[in-house]
């Protein structure tokens, strides 16, 4: 999964650099998954409701995230979801997020191939697969 950053992102990336306001890294990143086409305001996400579904909880460090020297950074480890009890739907986009629920969304991508979850299965995002590019 390639993913942008979202406006949100932008402009808090953007004040930053430019002394206008901090913004501080979260201590904890979110991963979540979508079945509908996620937008560049954030919006437009449709997450699995229920059947065991929820996000993945990512540690915001070096030891979850690979040092990005080309203007790319990826996981580090395996994000695995729970085993879904029942239909989740198709996943096609996943984000990450600053909260377990709601907060802002910071990125998003489509998944490179989407999924039907349906009562056993297990989504997981392999180490390298959840990129995101800055250039």
């Amino acid at each position: 999964m390639a993913g942008s950053f979202t406006d949100y992102l932008e402009n808090k990336v953007l004040n930053h650099i430019f002394g206008v306001t901090a913004f501080s890294a979260p201590a904890s990143l979110y991963v979540g998954l979508s079945t509908s086409t996620i937008a560049d305001a954030g919006t437009g996400i449709t997450e699995p409701s229920g059947n065991s579904y929820a996000r993945v909880a990512v540690t915001n460090n070096g030891t979850s995230w690979t040092t990005s020297t080309t203007g790319v950074i990826s996981n580090k480890n395996i994000l695995s979801f729970p085993e879904a009890t029942g239909s989740w739907g198709t996943v096609t986009y996943s984000f990450v997020s600053d909260s377990l629920s709601g907060g802002n969304i910071l990125f998003y991508g489509s998944l490179n191939t989407s999924k039907a979850v349906t009562a056993g299965d297990t989504v997981t995002i392999k180490a390298g697969d959840l990129s995101v590019t800055l250039d």
